[in-house]
């Protein structure tokens, strides 16, 4: 093939790659926004309640971003560290997205993020949907309890307005935030009229977004205020007939943010004291478990869509109440189970055990599972295709000089994370971003100094630009062809996986995250790319002069 025609080729190709690497990048993103439960339009029927009340009301403090580390010191928060002597406590575990919104929505439906139909991430106040899944303030609406929400004004729109008695919202997130939260709060567990009441402190969060993350001592600092208030709300309750709920949302990473995988943002403490509490250390519990177990305590209904186990071990029940949980649970499981392969359109029947939630939850995942397995065999060609045929062509063409082109590829990767992780400590997560704006310019600058080191490498130990303009500018494409080439394979990874975008289910977002960071870095190559075809020709013909 003539060099001319091989560079014209070339260009287009980096144009078309540039093209689908933009469009790919912005419709996963918009997808992951958008995403919606199967249940989204048919959302399992509300049961009947499990009994009467083991308490006389339930206060559940949300300490947003508490990391389960930080509650167990207890220089910085003495009262919950007093408090867990006489709790049933347990580590709690959530699932990405850790976000606010998805975890609001986890501990107040019962259901994992991909059930729960709530946002996935983080909306803006005019865009939450409220919850279109049975939650637990509902549930106690609907046996004529009365409620109360004190906290940040997310929380007006995804709890049904309807379902909530009493209520006080703001658009603050920071100490003097919290502080009207906690006044508002005080009157009603002062006034015993109301049963299930939500208090949101939110100044911990705020601090890791905005003073330093966990590793700045602003950070101890928030957290030993949020302890001073919980003090406040719990003298106001008698533990003999009040129940306290002490958990948080997620974590943060130790540079401040949350969103992803990181195990560090995954695990919350869990401390649960009061009336029909059996005090303990109950090891580990998951974050769906938490709506299940506060209505049994309130004796109103399970969730409907719920995934979570009542944790009866942690309650003083009498017997025939904890055989009505037992029966409702299992109804309220069948229906779910059934709902959600309905709506996927893949069935699999639970196999038989003691443990309810064990053996639906199983059927689900494996419907779940099945659906995924038929998607990703004709995914797998199509990847397979795109892993192999440039390989092949590289291999035909193999050569000391698509050895460097090859080796340069890697510097390019090496360049890029060694700043990435190394000298920034960034993670391969949403925890990281801070915004699309940051991520974009950050990936756009740290991949074109990058490719201009590893461009000026590879060119030099060629010696292309004494080889003429024409030399220059085909190993100049060639170098970022195979960048991108190096770059696809993340992306691919992810396409098997998870499919081009997301639609039906919850991606894996390790491999969602490696394939859009890789394709923002794809549009950079390509289109910096282009610029280093020109400037290694116009280099070339000066050499050669």
């Amino acid at each position: 093939m003539k060099r001319s025609l091989w560079i014209t080729l070339g260009i287009l190709a980096c144009l078309v790659l540039a093209a689908i690497a933009y469009f790919w990048a912005t419709g996963l993103m918009d997808s992951l926004y958008a995403y919606r439960s199967p249940l989204h339009s048919q959302p399992p029927a509300a049961g009947q309640p499990v009994g009467q009340p083991d308490t006389r009301r339930v206060v559940f403090v949300l300490i947003d971003a508490l990391r389960n580390d930080t509650s167990h010191k207890p220089d910085v928060m003495p009262f919950l560290n007093e408090l867990r002597q006489q709790a049933a406590v347990a580590t709690m575990h959530s699932r990405p997205p850790s976000y606010s919104e998805p975890g609001y929505t986890v501990l107040l439906t019962g259901a994992w993020p991909d059930v729960s139909d709530g946002p996935t991430i983080n909306l803006d106040y005019a865009q939450i949907p409220t919850f279109t899944q049975d939650d637990l303030f509902s549930a106690s609406h609907r046996a004529g309890l009365k409620t109360a929400v004190s906290g940040y004004n997310w929380f007006e729109k995804l709890i049904p307005q309807k379902a909530v008695d009493a209520s006080f919202y703001t658009p603050g997130e920071d100490q003097a935030a919290d502080r009207q939260v906690v006044d508002a709060a005080l009157p009603w567990l002062k006034d015993a009229g109301y049963q299930l009441v939500l208090i949101h402190i939110d100044q911990v969060d705020y601090s890791g977004h905005h003073e330093g993350g966990p590793q700045d001592p602003r950070w101890d600092a928030a957290a030993g205020r949020a302890d001073d208030l919980l003090r406040q709300i719990a003298a106001t309750l008698d533990l003999s007939k009040d129940t306290l709920l002490v958990v948080s949302d997620h974590g943060q990473i130790d540079q401040g943010g949350h969103g992803g995988q990181d195990p560090v943002v995954l695990v919350e403490p869990f401390v649960l004291a009061g009336a029909g509490v059996k005090p303990g250390d109950y090891g580990d519990v998951n974050m769906p478990d938490v709506a299940p177990t506060l209505a049994a305590l309130l004796g109103v209904n399970i969730p409907a869509s719920s995934q979570g186990h009542v944790r009866t071990e942690m309650l003083n029940l009498a017997p025939e109440k904890r055989q009505a949980i037992q029966s409702q649970l299992e109804t309220q499981q069948s229906q779910l189970v059934q709902a959600y392969q309905a709506a996927i359109g893949r069935t699999v029947a639970p196999q038989q055990g003691a443990d309810t939630v064990a053996v639906n939850q199983a059927a689900l995942d494996a419907a779940r599972a099945a659906r995924l397995r038929s998607e990703r065999l004709p995914r797998a060609i199509l990847a397979l295709a795109g892993l192999l045929i440039p390989a092949l062509a590289l291999f035909r063409y193999r050569s000391r000089t698509v050895l460097w082109l090859l080796g340069g590829a890697v510097l390019y990767a090496v360049l890029f994370n060694l700043r990435y992780a190394v000298l920034d400590k960034r993670t391969y997560s949403l925890s990281s971003v801070t915004g699309a704006t940051d991520l974009i310019l950050y990936c756009a600058i740290t991949a074109a100094v990058a490719l201009l080191i590893a461009w000026l490498v590879v060119l030099l130990i060629l010696k292309a630009f004494r080889g003429g303009a024409g030399l220059a500018a085909s190993l100049s494409l060639g170098l970022a062809l195979v960048t991108i080439y190096l770059l696809a394979l993340p992306v691919l990874w992810s396409f098997l996986l998870n499919g081009a975008l997301v639609t039906w289910t919850l991606p894996d977002f390790a491999s969602t995250f490696l394939a859009f960071l890789s394709l923002i870095q794809i549009l950079i190559v390509a289109v910096l790319g282009i610029v280093l075809t020109g400037v290694g020709a116009l280099v070339g013909r000066l050499v050669a002069r």
